[in-house]
């Protein structure tokens, strides 16, 4: 069954979560946002944990004061529907905030889940 939880309290698990990420992987993230959603877009999958929005670095050609951030985005509702319990959400929280830093970084699905973050 689905656990409840605030808004509110959801948006600290994700700010934990990025928190958790070393310190010399997250002073490379350049240029992104992260931004907690209820639910993922129209057209994507209904139990969609989390997206990349943006252009990889491994891919980026830098136009200064140009570029529009990237944007993580983290869906609380498919989330909280796959978990039991806040140990289990804190947990899939982290695996998928990141798997998507790790696009940002230019790391394929394959390869994390090789890693363990798929």
């Amino acid at each position: 069954m689905p656990i409840e939880m605030e808004p509110e309290r959801f948006d600290e698990l994700v700010d934990q979560a990025l928190d958790g990420i070393p310190d010399e992987l997250a002073s490379l993230v350049r240029n992104v946002v992260v931004l907690v959603e209820d639910e993922p877009p129209e057209g994507e999958p209904d139990d969609l944990l989390g997206l990349y929005d943006g252009v990889a670095l491994t891919e980026r050609q830098w136009t200064p004061g140009v570029d529009l951030p990237d944007r993580i985005f983290v869906f609380r509702g498919p989330l909280l529907d796959m978990c039991a319990d806040e140990a289990e959400l804190v947990e899939e929280v982290r695996i998928t905030v990141v798997h998507e830093v790790a696009h940002h970084f230019g790391i394929d699905d394959e390869r994390l889940h090789e890693l363990g973050y798929a």
